[in-house]
């Protein structure tokens, strides 16, 4: 989130009328598709999984923007959307794969290890590995605090879960990391 402005009300207030609601939701989708699509895409790993998601995140969107009261910013309604979605086929690829969660961590390694789109960066491979090595709740929130540098406060509403919850998760989440290091 910290490369989208501020919440523009104008923008709000037009996704409220039916007359600029669609122009309205194309700036939308322009804001927000690059942090939206890395949220997802340090979550799922793979390219094409992160696009599809992303798109179902904007579909779900467009089919409830009537039902956007504006109680939380726009922002941390679309994360929220995002990261339901990426739960949900999170859940959806281990149930199908028969896998159990150790297992799916596993296989986001393995997927880091094969990604063509990533660089030859060791580092920054081994850190995508260490991440994926991380409990699902743990990896959500180190990725929300580390690439998006994301308020708590911010990640509270998204989650649903208290400030204290997601500075210990964070925190284990470091040590994790740092574990995965020293173990190398």
């Amino acid at each position: 989130m910290a490369d989208i402005p501020a919440e523009n009300e104008n923008l709000v207030a037009r996704l409220r009328d039916a007359a600029t609601v669609r122009e309205a939701f194309s700036e939308v989708i322009r804001l927000y598709s690059e942090p939206l699509y890395w949220q997802i895409r340090r979550m799922v790993q793979s390219h094409d999984d992160a696009n599809d998601l992303l798109q179902n995140t904007f579909m779900k969107a467009w089919q409830s923007i009537e039902n956007f009261r504006g109680d939380a910013r726009l922002s941390t309604w679309l994360y929220k959307i995002a990261i339901n979605e990426s739960i949900t086929f999170l859940a959806r690829e281990r149930k199908r794969l028969g896998l159990s969660l150790d297992d799916q961590e596993a296989a986001l390694a393995a997927t880091i290890e094969a990604d063509p789109d990533i660089d030859g960066d060791a580092l920054a491979r081994d850190l995508r590995k260490a991440i994926a090595s991380l409990p699902e709740k743990q990896r959500l929130v180190f990725n929300m605090k580390y690439f998006d540098d994301m308020k708590y406060e911010d990640m509270s509403n998204i989650l649903g879960t208290s400030v204290g919850a997601l500075k210990a998760s964070y925190h284990l989440a470091v040590k994790k990391i740092e574990g995965f290091f020293k173990g190398k």
